[in-house]
């Protein structure tokens, strides 16, 4: 895209010219930030990847580095999940697709769902779901799993089962998408961090996973330190979080946010707040979205206004942006975008 390597403010991209999409009535549906990578969804469903691909993580079937976004040939994208080794995404049919690394006995196997350790450098079809008859409404990769919601709220898992970020009490590696036994219903959202899972059902958040930074929100009841971890969906339970209910969730490196429906934000993990935090600071905006990174958050407001923070310093708006209506956001472990009106 022509941007210097890095890029300290806000900076406008041509996407059209970028892309080539001279026709007007195509948009932007979504921008989607993976850990290192970048991801850009068209209303027709055409999807560009940018960004490292020394796993083949961006589905374009070699492991070079990518700088200019270039199409996934043969494809239509609905959403799509940007893993830091492995990617995933979800066609306008309700199939499921993964790709880039396979695991290693080191790492784990079986994050892609084929059954193997194999690679796959082009979007490859995750059969065994469409033998089980489900259809995919959401995926979210982590460093070495894969979590998938279907149309019918049912979770399933594959990959490295170290950490028990798997979900099903036990450590091993799975080599095929398996239902989460806790939740195999009415799961509204999921969204993996780098080793756990958070899941959305009937207003309530579930985690699971390592918890060594305390991104689970289960708060002081649980010893953090480098093996904590929880090996199936525990609800995060919290005073603060007490008769509220959630309408969105939010997983980064290792922090964690959610979204009431009454527009009030909390957050907790990165080794600073170990159960749900309130922030405050925001009372006054109603928030709508989230995203996060690896040690800071975003949020944007009902009235397009998008605040920052890190731990080193306080919630602040957006000054850059502050003239832009923005209408989503997405947040890599070092990196973000917005959309905004064009």
């Amino acid at each position: 895209m022509n941007l210097p390597e890095k890029v300290e403010r806000p900076t406008l991209v041509d996407w059209r010219s970028v892309l080539d999409v001279p026709d007007e009535s195509v948009s932007i549906r979504e921008v989607v930030c993976g850990p290192h990578n970048t991801a850009i969804v068209l209303s027709d469903g055409r999807c560009f990847v940018s960004g490292p691909n020394n796993q083949g993580q961006l589905g374009l079937g070699h492991k070079n580095a990518v700088t200019t976004p270039t199409l996934l040939e043969g494809i239509s994208v609905k959403s799509i999940s940007l893993g830091p080794n492995s990617s995933a995404l979800v066609d306008g049919e309700g199939e499921l697709y993964t790709f880039g690394f396979g695991g290693s006995t080191l790492s784990g196997v079986g994050q892609l769902g084929h059954g193997d350790a194999e690679a796959s450098l082009e979007p490859k079809l995750v059969h065994s779901m469409i033998e089980d008859g489900c259809h995919a409404k959401q995926v979210s990769c982590g460093e070495y799993h894969t979590t998938a919601l279907t149309t019918e709220g049912e979770i399933l898992c594959t990959g490295a089962g170290s950490y028990g970020r798997l979900g099903n009490f036990e450590t091993h590696d799975q080599l095929f998408f398996e239902p989460v036994e806790l939740l195999t219903s009415g799961v509204d959202q999921i969204s993996c961090g780098k080793s756990f899972t958070l899941a959305l059902r009937d207003g309530v958040v579930y985690g699971w996973g390592r918890n060594h930074k305390g991104q689970l929100g289960t708060g002081y009841g649980m010893a953090v330190d480098m093996y904590a971890m929880s090996e199936v969906p525990s609800e995060i339970v919290s005073d603060n979080l007490n008769s509220k209910t959630v309408k969105k969730i939010a997983a980064g490196h290792s922090l964690a946010a959610c979204i009431t429906n009454q527009g009030e934000l909390y957050f907790w993990g990165m080794s600073l707040h170990l159960e749900p935090e309130y922030v405050a600071a925001l009372a006054h905006a109603k928030i709508v979205d989230i995203a996060i990174g690896d040690d800071f958050w975003l949020a944007l407001d009902d009235d397009g206004i998008l605040y920052t923070y890190d731990k080193n310093s306080k919630v602040q708006k957006l000054d850059a942006l502050e003239k832009k209506k923005i209408f989503g956001i997405s947040s890599g472990w070092k990196h973000f975008a917005a959309i905004v009106e064009e």
